[in-house]
């Protein structure tokens, strides 16, 4: 249960449904390679950008454990809650992100949909214009990585609320 306080009153917060299973705890070792991936995935990208890309997966993949996750790392590093809010619609609200950021996102979009079944090559192009190639590929990992993490939390039901920036780290 999570407890929010503002000025007029507190409220408390039942999850809507239980979680399912503590993955973490029942299989330490696949959890541990998780978090060594997500180190090296990270390694040389912008860390705003970088939370940015997880936010969006998470909005796409309905990953509220980790879109509670990453909105409070990206705003304890300094991100504004307006770029935060307009993130679910980037397309329309472009002007708060540069070129680059907007690359990333649109290859996020395409790498955790593929509703075609592979990434459009005007997205990768567009992609490969903004970032050099190891950059780029850290950046794939990145968006593989929070994909692989959003089906953990989605799958087990990881309950948003509690998590402190930092706390993973």
């Amino acid at each position: 249960m999570t407890t929010h306080t503002d000025e007029t009153e507190a409220v408390e917060y039942a999850p809507e449904q239980p979680a399912r299973l503590e993955w973490a705890k029942h299989a330490p070792e696949v959890y541990k390679a998780m978090v060594r991936l997500d180190t090296a995935a990270r390694k040389g990208l912008d860390h705003k950008l970088y939370e940015l890309v997880k936010i969006r997966a998470s909005q796409i993949n309905h990953c509220a454990f980790c879109i509670d996750m990453h909105t409070k790392d990206a705003l304890a590093s300094g991100e504004s809650v307006e770029r935060i809010v307009q993130l679910s619609a980037w397309e329309e609200s472009r002007h708060f992100y540069t070129a680059k950021e907007t690359a990333a996102l649109e290859l996020t979009e395409a790498v955790t949909v593929l509703t075609d079944g592979f990434v459009p090559d005007d997205v990768y192009a567009q992609a490969a214009e903004h970032f050099e190639e190891a950059e780029l590929a850290q950046l794939i990992a990145a968006i593989t990585v929070i994909n692989a993490w959003n089906r953990f939390g989605v799958t087990c039901r990881m309950t948003p609320g509690h998590y402190q920036p930092g706390q993973y780290k």
